[in-house]
């Protein structure tokens, strides 16, 4: 019998010392191989693009392009690789951000090393790989009653509409640009469950997430 192949990977992080231990360490095994390494998001759209690996290391905090905007540009390119994110931020808004972007799986960069080659080998199946605490908060967050909680961004963007700001000033408040505004504003009547800002403002006071 032969060998299986490898499980091929490319690593995205804007530190080199990171990129370079994240190697040393999967090249110390022989069931991975190590296509690339990427500086940035927009790098690793590329890389996985032209490579085609099985998995990719994406960090979520990167110059230019971030790891969550890669993520959605090779999700819309229906990139055959499995996207595990590998970083240091482990916020709900971080955390959700990427798994709806399209990630298989969010672990934290102090995973140990044999968690970290059993989390690829399941993202490299298509399995759902989440650090446990990252699990057990999401796990509460969909247990509570406002699991439909909205992000500290998102809630500046309510207090604001609240206030009577259209999204031209949202924009210039928060130093975001307008279509920011109007995705952050989609986000947030998907979960209001509101049709319109009024909706959106009447169910935030409703609930208490603005006092």
């Amino acid at each position: 019998m032969t060998d299986p192949s490898p499980i091929t990977l490319i690593i995205a992080d804007d530190h080199p010392v990171v990129r370079h231990g994240l190697r040393s360490i999967f090249e110390s095994s022989p069931d991975f191989a190590v296509l690339g390494e990427a500086a940035d998001g927009a790098e690793a759209v590329d890389l996985v693009t032209r490579l085609d690996p099985d998995v990719v290391l994406m960090d979520l905090r990167m110059p230019g392009v971030g790891g969550v905007e890669a993520i959605k540009e090779l999700t819309l390119r229906t990139a055959r690789t499995r996207i595990l994110v590998l970083t240091t931020y482990d916020t709900d808004s971080d955390t959700v951000a990427a798994i709806e972007a399209g990630a298989t799986g969010y672990l934290l960069k102090d995973t140990p090393r044999d968690d970290l080659f059993d989390a690829a080998r399941a993202a490299a199946q298509g399995r759902t790989v989440l650090s446990p605490a990252i699990a057990a908060r999401l796990v509460s967050r969909m247990r509570s009653p406002g699991n439909d909680t909205l992000s500290a961004r998102e809630r500046d963007v309510l207090r604001l509409v609240a206030r009577g700001a259209s999204n031209r000033e949202i924009a210039a408040t928060l130093f975001i640009s307008e279509a920011t505004v109007k995705s952050h504003l989609t986000h947030i009547y998907g979960k209001l469950r509101a049709k319109d800002r009024a909706a959106a403002v009447a169910t935030a006071y409703d609930r208490g997430i603005l006092g």
